[in-house]
């Protein structure tokens, strides 16, 4: 395979990347929370969130077929509402009560820095396609493993912001499990660190063959 596929088909990896991070970012489906249910209990409230919001709903058990309560979330209307520190206006005592502020601001400003790496190193392999911009590759895989390190350590704090919410002795959550905006976030690590790296390993200049020759001197492949 040569030079110039080679950083095409890495390019094309880091796309999907940045596209499961934007993904995992919008949407409200990292985790899924239920209560512990008990054979008095007529109704369960299941929860899912992301970063920006969290959505109840509040379900019959006498319908659940197997007293799974989280599971429901998909199929049932939810209620929606921003988290109060990014809208006051709007109403989530249960989250604001089970989780600290501050793991819930942190994970969503480090995305936003996970984007805005991802953006520029966008930029820079768009630019770097012109005649002898060959070396914006270099810097645009450095932005892209920032922007795969960002998102790893937003996936971590909301990580440890759910075990401290299961955790406390304030909340009636005790059952959770990471969904698929959760798993669009780390599969989005993956591909945009290693992405990254590959990138800047095949961007490098080419090692001279012959003893006289520098590595200014060899010829880019691409």
């Amino acid at each position: 395979m040569s030079q110039t596929m080679k950083v095409q088909v890495t390019l094309f990896c880091i796309l999907v990347g940045t596209v499961l991070a934007t993904v995992a970012v919008v949407t409200d489906h990292w985790a899924v929370l239920s209560p512990h249910l008990e054979h008095h209990n007529v109704t369960c409230e299941a929860a899912h969130f992301g970063l920006w919001r969290i959505c109840t709903t509040r379900v019959a058990v006498d319908t659940l077929e197997d007293k799974s309560c989280g599971h429901t979330m998909l199929l049932r209307e939810k209620n929606c509402s921003y988290f109060r520190h990014f809208n006051p206006g709007e109403s989530s005592e249960i989250f604001e009560f089970t989780t600290q502020r501050e793991y819930s601001i942190s994970a969503a400003a480090i995305a936003i820095f996970s984007l805005g790496f991802a953006i520029l190193g966008t930029l820079c392999a768009l630019l770097s396609f012109g005649k002898k911009r060959d070396y914006l590759l270099r810097p645009a895989s450095m932005f892209y493993t920032f922007a795969g390190l960002c998102i790893f350590v937003s996936v971590e704090v909301l990580r440890q912001s759910v075990k401290r919410m299961i955790d406390s002795e304030d909340t009636v959550w005790i059952h959770y499990y990471y969904s698929w905006s959760f798993a669009c976030a780390c599969v989005a690590f993956i591909l945009l660190f290693l992405g990254g790296l590959a990138l800047l390993l095949f961007s490098l200049p080419r090692m001279p063959q012959n003893p006289w020759e520098s590595c200014m001197d060899a010829e880019h492949e691409h």
